[in-house]
């Protein structure tokens, strides 16, 4: 991109002599215009000086319509957008090559068809393949305005495409009044995110639903589950402090930091999709 650009971008000097200088366009700008590639654009000192005005600022003009349109290209060949959901099958009979680098692999699988009830009658099943998916995070912070009430405000993802829960598994018992009840055993059951906030303020939090049990109706069931911690006991701070060091003989501060302090935990309310497979015991 860079050649291209030095080539738009080149004007010709004008001498004192009276003789005219010229800028010959690229040919990136010269199909955009119209312009036959080997035209040239004079800016001569004989004119009148509003016409060289006029006409320097043309060719200026044209050299930025190409720094502009090289970057666009470059912006928009990597800009594809999210992929198409499919459905288990489809993604099972892809190749590695086929999904990697797609998105594919971080989203769940889409259902083709079915019912909107839930259809299992009172007994014992296994949940596999349970999958849950984030579309959005949100979290509870202080506006950007002065006085401005906690709310939940939107984020940016900061992580890669690496932040679903996938291939966990558990028993699922449905009693005989429709209620259900999940334990999560095994699976990728948690993984490390960090959003951004509109002001600038990252949060760091772990995605996870380890050790889950969940009951209610098919619409909505829930319940507690372990949030292991975010860093290991061997991590260290900035000022070497950490949760197997003690304390800090230059600072003297406890280990930890305000890192662990309660009123720093930030509310994250996330919203996504799931997909799961029953079998019955």
């Amino acid at each position: 991109m860079a050649a291209s650009l030095q080539a738009a971008a080149t004007l010709m000097p004008a001498k004192i002599g009276g003789r005219a200088s010229s800028a010959r366009p690229s040919s990136h700008v010269a199909r955009a215009f119209g312009v036959d590639a080997g035209a040239r654009i004079t800016c001569s000192l004989q004119s009148d000086i509003r016409e060289v005005a006029s006409k320097c600022a043309d060719a200026a003009k044209m050299a930025g319509f190409a720094l502009a349109t090289s970057a666009l290209l470059v912006s928009g060949a990597s800009a594809e957008g999210a992929p198409k959901r499919l459905t288990f099958d489809e993604i099972q009979s892809k190749t590695y090559m086929e999904v990697k680098g797609t998105g594919t692999a971080n989203q769940c699988p889409t259902i083709d068809g079915g019912v909107d009830s839930f259809p299992f009658k009172a007994g014992k099943y296994e949940m596999k393949k349970f999958c849950l998916e984030p579309t959005s995070f949100t979290v509870k912070a202080e506006g950007i305005q002065k006085n401005e009430p906690p709310a939940f405000q939107k984020t940016k993802l900061m992580t890669r495409l690496t932040y679903t829960l996938d291939e966990m598994e558990g028993p699922l018992e449905v009693g005989a009044d429709g209620t259900l009840k999940f334990e999560e055993k095994d699976g990728i059951d948690y993984a490390a995110v960090t959003v951004q906030l509109p002001g600038g303020e990252r949060v760091p939090f772990l995605f996870t639903v380890k050790q889950l049990v969940a009951t209610g109706k098919p619409e909505s069931f829930s319940g507690p589950f372990l949030v292991p911690s975010y860093r290991g006991s061997s991590f260290l701070d900035p000022k070497g402090r950490g949760g197997s060091t003690g304390y800090d003989n230059a600072v003297a501060l406890p280990a930890g930091g305000r890192g662990d302090e309660e009123e720093l935990a930030k509310d994250v309310k996330i919203q996504g999709v799931w997909y799961a497979q029953l079998e019955s015991n």
